[in-house]
């Protein structure tokens, strides 16, 4: 029988710190709770939020329905042959935590994603990525409870589409499945990517260019500590845009414009423009309204300084996004979701 928690205070749930309630919430540990739990949000046509660390969202005051938070614990390590090594993960461990105790196995690939907030289930769905290293170097697979065909299913890495900041689970069939379990083929041998600009400074700063898997991991959260707040003491959800792919015609043209224009080359002849760097040089940068602002050391974050509201928050949103676009014809996309969607 499942045990609903009604008029659940979800304000400590969201990395954003905003005032939220849910109508309904109830936490899940075992595959069959969430089971009987989804068969009666469907049986009663409840709207439905599944929840990880909340770190990705940007939640309304009041969130109708049902709120599934996903607790599904457990490291555990399936296969090694001494030069790979397959490690399934509980999709509610914290992410952080998770990297780090990878360094107790020896096993490597994810060390630049050290200290990004939130849980394992939602690393796959944003496809998270930093310091030159996104998720999808290392999935393996997801387990999951497929909501259209009432089953568990293994998805593969390449079944999951994972792209910039995107994937199958995010865009293209959203709710369809709840992420249970994630699985990460790892190396044993440890060959770390420095190439990152500020990572590779640091480094160099603490005199380590060839640095162990523990002090790359330290310089990894020295560095986003350097740049970005803690959610525990400043609320927000990481980078608030996307960086926006623009054509090399486009490219060509802001270079003119602009010669320190920060971007990188992709693959497909289009190229990536630092979402940061646009919003600082239209001004932004430290800029408060009441009681939501932009970070004062990195212009991609947005965030609550104390009892902020969702509509503050979306429209100094609206105005950096039309501050950008009249400067250089660049249009951002929010990263985290808004929901319920407006």
């Amino acid at each position: 029988m499942t045990q609903w928690i009604n008029h659940a205070d979800l304000s400590n749930a969201n990395s954003l710190g905003l005032k939220v309630t849910a109508e309904r919430l109830i936490e899940v540990n075992q595959l069959t709770e969430l089971v009987e739990a989804l068969n009666e949000v469907e049986a009663k046509q409840w709207p439905l939020l599944i929840l990880g660390g909340g770190s990705n969202l940007v939640l309304q005051p009041s969130l109708p329905g049902a709120v599934i938070r996903i607790a599904a614990a457990g490291v555990h390590l399936l296969a090694d042959d001494n030069e790979n090594a397959i490690v399934e993960v509980g999709a509610g461990e914290n992410w952080h935590q998770f990297v780090c105790h990878l360094l107790t196995l020896g096993l490597h690939g994810l060390e630049n994603l050290a200290l990004i907030p939130g849980t394992v289930g939602a690393a796959p769905v944003q496809n998270i990525g930093a310091y030159g290293v996104e998720v999808s170097d290392c999935l393996h697979s997801v387990i999951a409870y497929d909501r259209q065909e009432k089953t568990v299913v293994q998805l593969m890495a390449e079944e999951c589409q994972l792209s910039y900041r995107n994937s199958l689970f995010k865009s293209i069939e959203p709710g369809r499945y709840v992420i249970w379990r994630v699985r990460f083929r790892l190396s044993t041998c440890f060959a770390p990517k420095l190439h990152y600009g500020a990572l590779q400074e640091y480094l160099d700063a603490q005199g380590q260019s060839s640095p162990t898997p523990v002090q790359l991991v330290a310089a990894v959260c020295a560095v986003r500590r350097s740049k970005l707040p803690d959610p525990d003491q400043l609320g927000n959800a990481g980078s608030f845009f996307e960086n926006p792919r623009v054509s090399a015609e486009q490219y060509i043209a802001l270079k003119q414009a602009f010669t320190d224009l920060v971007a990188y080359p992709e693959p497909d002849g289009k190229y990536k423009l630092a979402a940061g760097w646009l919003i600082d040089q239209a001004g932004w940068k430290g800029q408060r309204k009441g009681n939501v602002g932009v970070y004062d050391k990195q212009a991609l974050v947005l965030v609550n300084y104390a009892e902020g509201s969702f509509e503050a928050l979306l429209e100094l949103a609206e105005e950096i996004r039309a501050s950008v676009y009249s400067r250089f014809g660049v249009s951002l996309e929010m990263e985290p979701r808004i929901y319920p969607p407006l």
